[in-house]
């Protein structure tokens, strides 16, 4: 098989029907082989599986499997809370920050099943009240051209004061907009031990936190993984490399 450029069947769907169950361990769904074709079978720590829409990249030689969490049934998205949780709490996290947007469908998820009686939301949306010290410049895959910033509420601040940090995310693909968020943080006044994402994304990540600290990487615990795929004439190929190990 050989990669093309204009295929007949991009085999690519609507996403509609994705991200709405758990499949069980030794489901059929989990013996797909490559080449993929629509989705792809990523597993949770207990074999259980999440099977992942392709969604073609602006190359369109390439592809992703993607999870979007605000449009993910309450059971999965529970699903995935719960093996976060098991991370944050290994971690002894003591307060959770969540990072806008859909890291914020987690965060409080995460922080009920340990016990917090709250987070602290980060937003992309400035109030009156907010400092500019307080805030960081993000640029991210899908805002290449920067423009807005992450904030946290003053308010919130004393629920970080001296305590141990977990961020929580979505996903982590690029890296780009964590690096903004730890940025942020490492101005504030808590220890962060770790960031808890229900999907790694491929691996570009790893080499962007690691040009900043070679420790960040290993900051980092998710749920399940998915690697980029390029297209051949029969699916979609996962490219050796790209899938995250960790």
């Amino acid at each position: 098989m050989t990669a093309i450029d204009q295929p007949h069947d991009d085999f690519v769907k609507p996403t509609t029907a994705f991200w709405q169950e758990i499949l069980p361990a030794g489901h059929p769904a989990g013996d797909a082989a490559p080449p993929f074709r629509y989705g792809y079978p990523a597993r949770l720590p207990d074999g259980r599986i999440l099977v992942l829409p392709l969604r073609r990249l602006p190359d369109v030689s390439r592809a992703a499997a993607s999870l979007i969490a605000n449009q993910a049934s309450f059971a999965v998205n529970d699903a995935l809370a719960a093996v976060m949780a098991e991370h944050a709490r290994a971690l002894q996290a003591e307060v959770v920050i969540g990072m806008p947007t859909l890291g914020l469908v987690f965060a409080p998820k995460v922080a009920k099943l340990l016990g917090h009686p709250n987070y602290v939301p980060l937003g992309y949306s400035r109030k009156f009240w907010y400092r500019e010290e307080l805030s960081e410049p993000v640029r991210s895959i899908t805002t290449p051209e920067g423009g807005k910033s992450v904030f946290i509420d003053p308010n919130l601040l004393p629920r970080l004061a001296g305590r141990r940090a977990v961020v929580v995310d979505d996903a982590v693909s690029s890296g780009t907009t964590l690096l903004s968020v730890l940025s942020l943080l490492g101005r504030l006044d808590c220890e962060l031990v770790g960031v808890v994402v229900a999907m790694r994304q491929s691996v570009a990540w790893r080499e962007r936190l690691a040009a900043r600290d070679q420790a960040l990487p290993a900051l980092v615990r998710g749920v399940v993984a998915g690697p980029l795929f390029e297209r051949v004439i029969d699916g979609w190929m996962p490219i050796p490399g790209t899938l995250d190990e960790g």
